[in-house]
Order: C-alpha cells, then structure tokens, then sequence
C-alpha cells in the first residue's frame, strides 16, 4: 500500500484523518450485535445498549431493525442497474453538493489516492437533473425515494437514543434532521467498488472518519473488505475486519455527533482494503445512509468543547477535502 499522505487542514479531524493512511496490523474485537425489536417498549434498554457500544468501540450492528431484507435486495439491485448504465448516460447525473454520480474522484486526506470505487447520491433538496429518466430506469426514483425515507427513520430512532443519554430532548436530533426542510442534507449513497487485480497500490476506500452524526451501513455477504479502528485506539492503527451479512446494518458514529457530544462519542476510522489473494475479487456493492443535520443547524456540545459551526459549513469543509471543488 501507498505510504502515509500528510496534509494540513484548518480542522482537527481533518488533520487527525491525515495520519491514518498506513496499512497497520489487524486485530480481533468484539462488535456488538443490538436487536431493535419492540423498539418503543424497549428504548431504555436499547439505549443503553446502543450508548455502552458507541462510548467504547464507535460502531456497532443492528438486527431487527425493521427494514425488510427484501427491500435491501431491491435497493441493491437498484444500484446494480445504475452502475451498469454506460458512462456517458451516468456523467449526466454529476456530483456536486453531495448528489449525483462520481467515479474516482474522492481522494482521502489519508491516502492522497482516489478510491476504487463509484458512487451516486441522493440528497432531496439537491437533485434536479440528477435522477435517470423514468426509460432509462423506470421506478429507480420512486422506489430510491421510498427507501431513503425507511433509513432516514431508522437513524433518527438510533440517534433519539443518543438525544435520550446526552440528556437533550429526545426529538432534538429528529427536529435537526427535518426531512421536510429545504437545508436537509441527510444522504443516500450507492457505492460500487471496482474489481481490482492483485497487488494493487492503492485502496478502495481510504481510511476516514465520516463526516455525519451516524451512518447505516448496508453489506453483501460475501463481498467484505471493510475494517474499523476505534476513534479512541486510532494510534494504535489495529484495524478489525467487519465481516459482511444482509441482515445486519453496520452503525458508526461520525464527526458531528462526536462534536455535539463533546467527545463522549467518539467517531470511527474505517477503510475498505483490497482483496488479498484467494478472496473474492470482484466488483463489491454497498449502501450508506449519512444522517447530516440540515445546514441551518448550529453544532455545538452541552460544554462547548468545539467552536459552534453550523452544519452546512462543516459539511461544506468535509467535502471540499475529498471532493476537489464539489461543494
């Protein structure tokens, strides 16, 4: 792999993301599985359960968690058709401002390298022009929109439990994520990493922090790759396999709510490395739901450990560092 890129960015976490860009070693660590049925009637003890995984290792699975698998599979086939459209009908569809497709564009302040992959997003308020015409996928929009909405509820439960233990009314970051609002910037993002021969010199995905209050991970078995290293044990740069399942959604915490919960919450490195010898090589699919506070919001923790900033420009500065000129 590339040796470490080093950078110097006016944030902290930028700064930090940019010292991760070794191969480092492996290591085993539990990853708690939390089952979210009956949510309602179990929120105390979810909570708890959700607050002791987060404060300690930073990510975390959910099971039962009320998204049918089955419209995972769809979704998945969703991004499949896209991917598999020719270049020239997905450069209509280009990114800017966190929507739209991109291909090899996102160099991490960790690598200095493009990742290996693909990818469209899908932020409500910012896709005119973005969508591929109803002939070209007929019910991609509709259905997308449908499924984007059953991960935005997913998310605003899981950081309702957050809101709950850091003592803040538990609609606080519900209220913060309005769908409705024309500053929404929550996203929906298909991935598609491209098949890569042995030996390659560069990763799918650089080692990075996510610039968001939580991410929902969707995987497929059988195409892993991805690796955590907990936000508190980042020097030791010991990274753990997640290994993918349909039926779990793999949850870290991003850099917002670490800045909301003034550090209790701490945020998670992740990369996806590339295929070793004997391990599946081929193209590798996945989908993350990035619960983003809408840009009017301020961010600021209950002691004031980080200057406020509203969300919109951190957001603005966190892609500007990976996307030259896309915000």
């Amino acid at each position: 792999m590339n040796q470490p890129f080093t950078a110097t960015y006016l944030l902290d976490e930028l700064n930090k993301e940019a010292t991760m860009g070794a191969p480092g070693l492996e290591a085993q660590r539990e990853v708690r599985v939390i089952d979210m049925q009956n949510f309602v009637q179990r929120k105390t003890e979810i909570a708890d359960a959700i607050w002791a995984a987060a404060t300690d290792i930073g990510f975390f699975q959910l099971k039962n968690h009320g998204i049918p698998l089955q419209d995972i599979q769809a979704a998945f086939e969703r991004a499949e058709q896209f991917f598999a459209l020719p270049q020239e009908i997905k450069a209509r569809y280009p990114l800017n401002r966190n929507a739209g497709w991109e291909s090899k564009a996102q160099i991490r302040p960790s690598t200095g390298t493009p990742d290996q992959k693909e990818s469209w997003q899908l932020t409500r308020p910012r896709m005119a022009g973005l969508w591929p015409e109803e002939e070209i996928l007929p019910g991609f929009k509709q259905e997308t929109l449908a499924f984007e909405h059953q991960c935005w509820a997913l998310g605003m439960q899981v950081l309702s439990c957050f809101a709950l233990k850091l003592g803040f009314s538990e609609d606080f970051f519900t209220t913060a994520h309005d769908p409705a609002s024309p500053g929404y910037q929550s996203t929906l993002r298909m991935l598609h990493y491209y098949p890569v021969p042995l030996n390659t010199q560069s990763w799918r995905a650089g080692a990075h922090t996510d610039f968001d209050c939580l991410t929902l991970l969707f995987q497929r078995a059988g195409q892993g790759g991805l690796q955590v290293c907990p936000g508190k044990e980042h020097q030791s740069q010991a990274w753990t396999p997640i290994e993918p399942h349909d039926d779990v959604i793999t949850c870290n915490i991003g850099d917002m709510l670490m800045r909301w919960s003034d550090d209790l919450l701490p945020s998670n490195f992740h990369r996806v490395r590339n295929p070793r010898p004997g391990e599946y090589n081929g193209p590798r699919y996945s989908l993350a739901f990035f619960c983003q506070a809408n840009e009017d919001v301020v961010i600021q923790g209950p002691q004031g450990k980080y200057p406020p900033v509203s969300a919109k420009d951190y957001l603005a500065q966190r892609v500007s560092a990976n996307f030259s000129g896309k915000y």
